[in-house]
């Protein structure tokens, strides 16, 4: 494929080439991430040992947009920074800077795992976490985490499970309140989404420390982070209370929150791609339970039942 066609529309003033006291006259102008990219790639250059016409041949761009990528004045595209990328034989991750490819034993750890089913990656994950002292399976923690979206049941039968057992009740999102100092929705819209990450995590943390015992309903969202659902996987038996799209919704909707009905199908189409979005995540817990394959009260026995014996508790 020409290289013309795939140069950004903002790549014109690149076209220009840039030697290096020009580029060094240009220091101040220039943008760091694309500086670092261009550092990036005439290191990698280097290591193959191939000159910048060799790249641009095998990248089939040319020799100035390569140079003037180099120099950190190039605004490639995608297509261009993949094509680069396979000339210089290393991952699209490797050339943008992902952390995993900042140190010779970054990669070669990728390397070890790169194309490892599940089940290894899982024996991996939890290895490293003993090694380093931050928690491996925690199979048999009466530290109970019911995971899950909204509207799976995690309220209603976290609480009869805490009663049952005679644990604490804890309800993370509560938490997550009263170290802000306002609600969740308030914390997103006045904070951001990072912040109340933030609050998630330090909500999780004290939870473990203060509740050697306790249920814990946790926000659907947990997943979204991979520290704090490390974290969680850790120090806690973990449930995933699964549900189908429509009990999801009926739910929410009858817990009082009627901003779904205003656009239902769009509604439903965006709750379905997030749950297949965090499926992957969820179905790491421990164990599953599907609270619409039964009414209530048969569910809870179920959950009931599931939790006890992992804990090594009369049924």
């Amino acid at each position: 494929m020409s290289s013309t066609i795939l140069h950004s529309v903002g790549d014109a003033a690149a076209e220009a080439p840039v030697m290096a006291g020009d580029a060094a006259s240009l220091a101040d102008e220039k943008n760091p991430f694309l500086v670092a990219l261009g550092e990036r790639v005439r290191a990698l250059r280097a290591r193959r040992g191939m000159t910048r016409k060799q790249v641009a041949l095998a990248a089939d761009v040319s020799e100035r947009h390569l140079a003037n990528l180099e120099y950190g004045v190039g605004n490639a595209s995608i297509l261009i920074l993949l094509q680069v990328a396979q000339a210089l034989q290393c991952s699209l991750a490797e050339l943008i800077g992902d952390v995993t490819t900042s140190s010779p034993e970054w990669l070669l750890i990728r390397e070890l795992l790169e194309g490892r089913d599940e089940a290894t990656l899982h024996r991996v994950r939890v290895a490293i976490g003993e090694m380093l002292g931050t928690g491996g399976a925690a199979v048999h923690s009466p530290r109970v985490a019911l995971i899950g979206l909204r509207g799976a049941g995690k309220s209603t039968l976290g609480q009869r499970l805490a009663d049952d057992l005679g644990f604490p009740f804890v309800e993370l999102s509560r938490e997550i309140e009263k170290f802000a100092g306002c609600s969740v929705a308030e914390i997103q819209a006045l904070y951001g989404q990072n912040a109340y990450r933030r609050y998630e995590r330090r909500a999780l943390e004290e939870a473990i420390q203060i509740y050697p015992e306790a249920v814990i309903a946790t926000p659907g969202g947990i997943v979204s982070d991979a520290a704090t659902f490390n974290l969680l996987l850790a120090h806690c038996t973990t449930v995933w209370l699964q549900a189908s799209p429509e009990d999801h919704m009926r739910r929410v909707v009858a817990q009082g929150d009627l901003r779904p009905m205003a656009a239902s199908r769009e509604a439903m189409d965006d709750l379905k791609g997030i749950l297949a979005g965090r499926a992957a995540f969820y179905s790491k817990a421990q164990f599953h339970v599907d609270t619409s394959a039964q009414p209530l009260d048969a569910t809870f026995e179920v959950l009931r039942r599931t939790v006890r014996e992992a804990l090594g508790l009369p049924v």
